[in-house]
């Protein structure tokens, strides 16, 4: 999992950015370590509304896709989001405060629905009637939630078969499948009606992502790390004068209450289903380690095996337990850990906070509903640039894999071409049985398979130890 450079803008634009302080100041000498540290309520709350800021989007994105694939209207899809909201919440108050010894690695650490599982899950979707699609995506969830338990506590074993080289594949993957869901949102979402790909959506995609990019290239600190949720702002306020944003969620929507257990029906246990969100599971399960490696150096806390195992015990509870209210696989959100690095603002009880104010916004599904009245040329615009900054994530951590070598360079080809496969022919697999279409459609499972696979037979399989690819490293 690769982290945004530092070094961050200083000049603001029209908002000053939050201050960038130590944690312990040059006024009191403490004795309590920066992550540990209680701060006062001017400088807490806003490095926590901005930890929201940089995550908000992100939480919302797998039930706004998720639910659009399987069909559900406005108000179910504002029941999704209100559930993400809410586990995500309650992931990370268990993650930062943590009950010691056993769960949470007690560091400044956001942990929410991940989008890494977008695409499997929506390969799930299309092979699943209609009423069936989410019990059968839950019930593999689950089941991953429960081997995250089982194999947290030796997953540190197993980091050497996830070397950069793996892990730059799949997030690179990530990023790559999930192109074409932007480019159908900036066309309009539904591919039956009839504007769609007409030139008011494409043009209000157009203007969405030409204020990112503005914002982007002429802002600094705080707003530049909030240019997507600004233009997912500005955008869907252009589309109203035009008609194009859709207010009956928020009619409709309750002002307050609790996601119903099983709302969607009770899960399906399907085992190619459960194949396939197992392997995202342990692509997750690497990128949490890699955020937690990487915010032990940033917060100068050394990060251990323990710590490793608590925070991989805490994915795996909210994982196992979110498909009951009705949330997806949960794991670190790697801009947060950016945030972090840039702000060097570094008390858990900051993410903590964060949390606090996810539970909130889950709690109040006219919250939820507000993000559904984002049209989808908007959520196009914005998807683009989000999606495609995964890609680049991967990219930058396959330049830190040994490109150089030849074995690697084959190794990579081999499992991008896999991956991409299901997007540039959809119909290869057609004629396979129907748990090797849900394991091989989606590009994500199969470019993560042919990657570990091929690790194994260049790096492990008949050699020393000492010719193994490079372990997973923390940046």
């Amino acid at each position: 999992m690769a982290l945004p450079a530092k070094g961050p803008d200083t000049a603001p634009c029209s908002t000053p950015p939050v201050h960038s302080e130590n944690a312990v100041t040059s006024d009191a000498v403490t004795s309590v370590h920066p992550v540990d540290e209680k701060l006062h309520p001017s400088r807490l709350v806003p490095a926590a509304l901005q930890h929201i800021a940089a995550m908000y989007a992100g939480v919302v994105t797998p039930p706004l896709i998720i639910g659009q694939a399987c069909g559900l209207d406005i108000a179910a899809r504002t029941r999704l989001i209100a559930a993400s909201l809410i586990v995500a919440g309650v992931a990370t108050i268990l993650q930062t405060l943590g009950v010691k010894g056993f769960v949470g690695n007690r560091l400044p650490f956001v942990n929410a629905a991940s989008s890494a599982g977008i695409a499997p899950i929506l390969a799930i979707a299309e092979t699943n009637a209609k009423g069936h699609q989410l019990p059968a995506i839950y019930g593999a969830v689950m089941v991953a939630g429960a081997f995250c338990l089982a194999v947290g506590p030796f997953f540190g074993r197993l980091l050497r078969f996830f070397p950069p080289l793996v892990t730059g594949v799949v997030i690179t993957l990530i990023g790559v499948t999930l192109m074409p869901v932007p480019v159908s949102w900036a066309q309009g979402g539904d591919k039956t009606a009839a504007d769609f790909g007409s030139v008011r959506h494409l043009a209000l995609a157009g203007f969405t992502l030409a204020v990112i990019l503005l914002i982007q290239r002429f802002c600094r600190g705080f707003v530049k790390q909030i240019a997507l949720l600004s233009g997912l702002l500005i955008g869907t306020l252009a589309a109203i004068p035009f008609g194009m944003a859709d207010f009956s969620a928020l009619r409709s929507a309750p002002v307050a209450a609790l996601p119903a257990p099983f709302a969607f029906g009770p899960p399906e246990f399907q085992p190619a289903a459960v194949l396939s969100l197992c392997i995202v599971m342990l692509v997750l399960m690497t990128e949490s380690s890699a955020g937690m490696l990487a915010l032990g150096e940033i917060c100068e806390r050394r990060t251990d095996a323990r710590t490793i195992t608590r925070g991989l015990r805490t994915d795996g509870i909210a994982t196992l337990l979110g498909p009951v209210f009705g949330s997806f696989p949960t794991s670190a959100f790697a801009q947060n850990v950016g945030v972090v690095s840039l702000t060097r603002v570094r008390s858990r009880y900051v993410v903590a906070v964060a949390g606090g104010a996810l539970l909130v916004l889950g709690a109040f599904p006219v919250l939820g509903a507000v993000v559904s009245l984002v049209p989808m040329p908007v959520l196009g615009g914005a998807g683009i640039v989000l999606f495609g900054s995964i890609a680049v994530s991967g990219i930058r951590t396959l330049s830190e894999a040994g490109l150089d070598d030849s074995s690697n360079i084959i190794l990579v080809a081999v499992a991008l071409g896999a991956g991409i496969i299901p997007l540039a022919a959809p119909t290869f697999y057609a004629d396979f049985p129907a748990w090797a279409q849900t394991v091989l459609g989606s590009g994500i499972s199969a470019g993560a398979l042919v990657a570990v696979l091929l690790n194994l037979f260049f790096h492990h399989l008949g050699t020393r130890s000492g010719g193994a690819a490079p372990a997973l490293k923390s940046s």
